[in-house]
C-alpha cells in the first residue's frame, strides 16, 4: 500500500511542478499584457475565454478523464491490448468533436459577440482563439492515455511547452496588432492558445512515437486476447464522459454568466459601456488568474485521484480508495486555508504589485475567500469520479452555480457593490458544492475525518500567517520600504511562518513528507533541526 501511496503522490507532484511552472507563466503574462491593452484589452481578450472554455469543456473535459479511468482499470486487470484500443478510438472521437465545435465558433462568432457578449469588437478575440479547441481536444487525448498508464511526466512536458508556446504567440501577436486598433491587438492574444495548443500536441505526439516499442512489449504481455468493440468503447466512454463533461461545462457557464451579466448588469446601474468592461476586467483578468494560481495543487491531485482511485475501485481495495481520498482532501486545505488568508490581507498591495491596479484589490479580497471551496471542490470531484460517482459533483455545481447567477444579477446593479458581486456570488457557488461533494465523498469511500488534524491545525497556522503578513507589510511601509517591496518580502515572510507554523503545531508529519518524490532526503534535513514534534 505505501508503494501504491507513493506512486500515486508522484504522479500529482510531477503535475503540480509543472502546473507551477505553467500558472506562474500564465500569471505573469498578463501583467504586461495588462499593461500594454490595459483595461478595455483585458476585457475583450477575457470576454473570448468563457465561450472557447465553454466548448472546450463540451470537447475535452469528460472524455479524457473517461480515458484515464478506463485505461487505468484494464491495466489493472491485465487488459493491455484493450486499454491501447480504448486510446485509439477515443482519438478519432476526440479529433471529430473537436473540429466540428471549432467550425461552429468560427461561424456563429459574429452573432455572439453582438447578442451575447453585447459588443461587437469581441468578434475578433472569438475567431482568433476558436482553432485551439481542435488541437486542444486531440491533445487531450494523449494526456488521457499516459494519465490512465499513471505516468504523469509526457503531459507534464506538454503543458509546459503548450504555455511557452503560449505566451511567445501572445506578446508577438498583441505587439504587432495593437496599432491597428485595441481589439485586433486582443484578437492576436487570443490566438495564444493555438500555438500553445500545436507545440503541445507535437511534443505528445514524439513522446508516443518514442515509446511505440515499449507499448509494444507491454501488449504482448497481455494475456486476454479479447478486444472490446468500438462501438462498446464508445458507448462506455460517453457514458462516463457525459456527467464530467456536463461538470466541466458548468465552471465555464458560470463564467459565461459573469461575460453576459456583470456588463449589462453595470450599465443598468449607470456606468457606461467603457467602465462596465474594465470593471469586467479588472474581475476576469486580474482578480480570478491570482485565485486559480493555487487550483495547480488540486487539479494535478484529481487527475492522479481518477486513475488512482479506479484502480483501488477496480481491486476491490476500499481501504486503499478511503487512504487516497483522504490524503487528497487533507492536501485541499492545507494550501487552501493560507492562501486564501495570504489574498485577502495583501489584496490591494497584491494587484498594484502586479497590475498597478489598486481598485482590482476590492474583488480579490472578496474573491480571495473562494479558494478554500474552489480546491476542495476539485479534489472531491476527482475522488468522486474515481469511485464511478461522476453525476454527484455535476449536480452539486449545477446548484452553486444557480445561487451564483442569482447573485450576480442582484448584486452587480448595485452601484457600490458592483463587481464585488459577481466576486462574491463565485465564493458561495463554490462553498454550497464543495460541501454537498465533501458529504458524498465520506459516504462513498467510507472517508475518516480527523478534524484536529485535517483542519483545525491549518486554520490556526493560516490565522498565524495572516497576522505576520499583516503587520510585516505595516511595519515596513511605515519604516519607508517601497509598497512593492513590502509587499514582496510579506509574501515571503507568509510562507516561511505558515510552513514554520504548521510543523510546530503537528499539522505535517513525518510520513507525509516521506512518500514524496526525495522526501526522505527532506525528512532527514527537517529533523537535523528538530522540526517534527514527537
Amino acid at each position: 500500500m505505501a508503494e501504491k501511496k507513493d506512486t500515486f503522490l508522484k504522479g500529482a507532484f510531477i503535475l503540480t511542478v509543472a502546473g507551477l511552472v505553467v500558472k506562474i507563466l500564465g500569471a505573469v503574462y498578463r501583467i504586461p499584457l495588462a499593461r500594454m491593452i490595459e483595461d478595455e484589452g483585458m476585457g475583450l481578450y477575457q470576454m473570448a475565454y468563457p465561450i472557447y472554455v465553454t466548448l472546450l469543456a463540451i470537447s475535452t473535459a469528460g472524455l479524457p478523464t473517461a480515458i484515464s479511468k478506463l485505461v487505468a482499470e484494464d491495466l489493472a486487470v491485465g487488459r493491455y491490448r484493450n486499454a491501447h484500443r480504448i486510446f485509439k478510438v477515443s482519438l478519432v472521437v476526440l479529433a471529430i468533436v473537436g473540429f466540428v465545435l471549432t467550425f461552429a465558433l468560427i461561424v456563429k462568432a459574429d452573432f455572439l459577440a453582438e447578442n451575447v457578449l453585447g459588443n461587437p469588437k469581441a468578434y475578433y478575440p472569438l475567431v482568433s482563439i476558436a482553432p485551439a479547441i481542435f488541437f486542444v481536444s486531440v491533445m487531450s487525448s494523449f494526456r488521457g492515455f499516459f494519465q490512465g498508464l499513471q505516468d504523469m511526466t509526457p503531459s507534464a512536458i506538454s503543458q509546459i511547452v503548450e504555455q511557452i508556446g503560449r505566451v511567445a504567440a501572445v506578446f508577438i501577436l498583441a505587439t504587432l496588432l495593437l496599432p491597428r486598433g485595441i481589439e485586433y491587438a486582443a484578437a492576436g492574444a487570443a490566438f495564444g492558445p493555438v500555438a500553445g495548443a500545436v507545440v503541445g500536441l507535437l511534443v505528445l505526439l514524439v513522446v508516443y512515437l518514442k515509446r511505440r516499442e515499449e507499448l509494444y512489449e507491454l501488449l504482448q504481455l497481455d494475456s486476454k486476447k479479447q478486444l472490446e468493440n468500438p462501438a462498446s468503447i464508445i458507448y462506455r466512454l460517453f457514458a462516463f464522459a457525459i456527467p464530467i463533461t456536463l461538470g466541466g461545462l458548468i465552471m465555464p457557464i458560470m463564467n459565461l454568466a459573469d461575460a453576459a451579466i456583470v456588463s449589462r448588469r453595470h450599465q443598468y446601474a449607470g456606468f457606461s459601456v467603457k467602465r462596465a468592461t474594465e470593471l469586467y476586467g479588472q474581475l476576469t483578468g486580474m482578480a480570478a488568474p491570482l485565485i486559480n494560481l493555487p487550483t495547480i495543487i488540486t487539479i494535478s491531485l484529481s487527475a492522479s485521484l481518477v486513475p488512482a482511485i479506479s484502480e483501488a475501485i477496480a481491486l476491490n481495495d476500499m481501504r486503499l480508495a478511503a487512504l487516497r481520498a483522504e490524503t487528497g482532501v487533507r492536501i485541499s486545505f492545507i494550501f487552501g486555508l493560507p492562501a486564501a488568508m495570504g489574498m485577502f490581507v495583501l489584496a490591494t498591495p497584491i494587484t498594484t504589485l502586479l497590475y498597478s491596479n489598486s481598485e482590482a484589490g476590492a474583488c480579490l479580497a472578496v474573491l480571495s475567500w473562494g479558494i478554500i471551496f474552489l480546491l476542495l471542490n476539485q479534489t472531491t470531484t476527482g475522488i468522486l469520479q474515481g469511485v464511478g460517482k461522476a453525476f454527484i459533483p455535476v449536480r452539486n455545481l449545477m446548484l452553486g452555480a444557480v445561487l451564483k447567477i442569482i447573485l450576480n444579477y442582484t448584486l452587480t446593479s448595485i452601484p457600490y457593490i458592483n463587481v464585488k458581486g459577481a466576486a462574491l456570488g463565485s465564493v458561495v457557488a463554490y462553498l454550497f458544492s464543495a460541501v454537498l461533494n465533501f458529504v458524498s465523498v465520506i459516504k462513498w469511500t467510507g472517508l475518516k475525518i480527523d478534524v484536529n488534524k485535517m483542519i483545525i491545525k491549518p486554520v490556526i497556522a493560516s490565522a498565524g500567517m495572516g497576522a505576520a503578513v499583516y503587520f510585516a507589510y505595516e511595519n515596513m511601509v511605515v519604516q519607508g520600504l517601497s509598497q512593492n517591496k513590502s509587499t514582496f518580502v510579506a509574501i515571503v515572510i507568509g510562507a516561511f511562518i505558515y510552513a514554520l507554523l504548521l510543523f510546530i503545531i503537528g499539522g505535517v508529519q513525518r510520513q507525509d513528507l516521506e512518500v514524496l518524490p526525495g522526501g526522505q532526503r527532506i525528512v532527514g534535513l527537517l529533523d537535523k533541526f528538530a522540526i517534527f514534534r514527537r
